[in-house]
């Protein structure tokens, strides 16, 4: 609960101290930068480092959360004139200053360390300080090491993970500093333990920080422009929170679950379903729902993977013509994992800070929602010969434009979400049990099958839809390869620009999961 408490007299000189040793900070890196030369990344690395120290010890010397909060707000507000005016640049990322060519975007990371450690100080100063050490040391000290480590000696860089590239050097350093960061912690403050993780043998924390070094490793390898600085220390936190305040998950199963999620990302990456970006998506997606969801949670989500990604490969000459017309091939990254999964993603954390039925509802049917889409996509283009119309009009139109929909895909889609309720009752779920098993397979069902049409809807209106001047065809690509190799831009003929299939993709499974919940909440079962 989010908390700020009375400021104290006693906590106004290590308020003063604290200022004075970050502007100290901040003049030394202008000094070094302006005057030495250094380079500004390995100075706004050491900055970096040097203040997840400073953090870590700050319960240590304030008796209340205020003036640390003041500090927080203090820095936030600086950072994000500098970020603006640009008065300190040794504080500042910028383009190529990691000795790897990078588009010239804007790192945000300034900002999001003190709002990330803001919040962090809200929610957890009063029962967890331990926590909020935890988090930020590790975001500290690991990230800036893996920067250090990969702009300097760093020679293999990991294809297909993110815009700003990764190397092999970085996200190992990042590992292995998390690791050991996070088991120092974690048995320093096993006495302050008081719910899930107490009186847990030493092997099983070892095994905990070994999972959640690799859920670290894997946000910094996904996320860049300074977006990890914000969700490394939040996803750790989350993880530690949950398992000490939420008495129905319990440590061994989330570390099996972070198990099977880590041997599906590489088998997934094996039989070519997903690239590392996807496969990488999939492993905090999977660790997440298969470690702290259990088993009822899992198969409805292994269902849809499965069975689309089976889907997804058959038919693959009839399917072939439309390659260059979708935005992306069969091979799933991470923006569509994002996309099909997000949502769920989110209930799943929703459910665990509240343990209300109703959102597993909501889980299920953003799953149906996607998988229909999914379905309603493949077969719609693997039937022979088909009709489509518009959703918009019902003019006849190609199949595999946006917004088309056919008998046999609004078929499949409909099919396909029953196929995810169907998974969930297996498993004797309580709660559609008591709703009744018909009405759960109604619901679900035409959630997902209306969220398809939703998707359908966005496809024919406002997703982005491009003219390929190398093949004459409709395409949802913006940029087409010519036959001597070079990248051709293509024209946008309607819709957004920034309206691309993913963000598609995510309009329904929003829609799926709100119309599930929306029609639960509205019969007040599990009031």
């Amino acid at each position: 609960m989010l908390n700020l408490q009375a400021p104290l007299s006693q906590d106004l000189p290590a308020f003063f101290l604290t200022l004075c040793l970050v502007l100290l900070f901040v003049l030394l890196a202008e000094l070094l930068t302006r005057k030495y030369s250094v380079s500004s990344l390995v100075v706004r690395k050491i900055v970096h480092l040097s203040m997840g120290v400073v953090i870590f010890f700050v319960p240590g010397y304030f008796h209340s959360n205020f003036y640390p909060v003041m500090a927080a707000l203090v820095f936030l507000l600086f950072n994000g004139i500098n970020l603006r005016f640009g008065w300190f640049g040794s504080l500042l990322a910028v383009p190529g200053d990691n000795k790897v060519p990078s588009p010239a975007v804007k790192s945000y990371g300034s900002l999001l360390f003190p709002l990330v450690f803001l919040l962090q100080l809200l929610f957890l100063w009063e029962s967890h300080k331990w926590i909020l050490q935890t988090s930020m040391l590790v975001m500290g000290v690991s990230d800036s090491l893996a920067a250090l480590v990969g702009s300097s000696v760093g020679k293999k860089h990991i294809e297909h993970l993110t815009k700003n590239p990764k190397t092999v050097e970085g996200s190992v350093t990042m590992f292995l500093s998390s690791f050991l960061l996070l088991s120092a912690s974690l048995l320093v403050f096993s006495s302050s333990f008081s719910g899930g993780l107490a009186g847990k043998p030493v092997v099983m924390l070892l095994g905990l920080a070994l999972l959640l070094a690799l859920v670290a490793t894997a946000v910094e390898a996904l996320l860049s422009h300074g977006l990890d600085n914000f969700f490394i220390p939040v996803s750790i936190a989350y993880v530690l929170y949950v398992l000490e305040m939420n008495q129905t998950i319990f440590l061994d199963h989330f570390l099996l679950g972070g198990l099977f999620a880590f041997l599906l990302a590489v088998f997934s990456i094996k039989v070519k379903f997903l690239n590392n970006s996807g496969a990488t998506a999939t492993f905090l997606l999977g660790t997440t729902i298969f470690g702290i969801g259990g088993v009822v949670w899992t198969v409805p989500l292994l269902t849809f993977y499965l069975l689309s990604s089976v889907l997804s490969k058959l038919g693959k000459k009839r399917k072939a013509k439309f390659d260059l017309v979708f935005e992306k091939g069969s091979q799933r990254d991470a923006g569509q994992v994002y996309a099909n999964g997000g949502i769920a993603w989110i209930m799943m954390i929703i459910f665990s800070l509240t343990n209300d039925p109703a959102i597993f509802f909501a889980y299920l049917g953003t799953l149906a929602a996607v998988q229909a889409d999914t379905w309603a996509t493949e077969i719609g283009t693997m039937w022979p010969n088909p009709k489509a119309w518009l959703v918009t009009t019902f003019k006849e139109v190609p199949v595999g434009t946006s917004g088309g929909v056919s008998v046999p895909g609004t078929s499949g889609a409909f099919l396909g979400s029953l196929f995810i309720c169907a998974s969930a009752i297996l498993m004797n779920v309580k709660w559609l049990s008591d709703f009744g098993l018909v009405q759960s397979l109604l619901l679900i069902g035409f959630s997902g099958l209306l969220a398809s049409l939703v998707d359908s809807f966005f496809g024919a209106t406002v997703q982005a839809q491009y003219f390929d001047p190398i093949r004459e065809k409709v395409t949802e690509r913006t940029h087409s390869m010519s036959p001597d190799g070079v990248l051709v831009e293509n024209r946008l003929i309607k819709g957004t620009p920034l309206v691309n299939n993913d963000l598609v993709n995510t309009f329904c499974a929003l829609s799926g999961s709100a119309l599930a919940y929306t029609v639960i909440q509205n019969m007040h079962l599990f009031k």
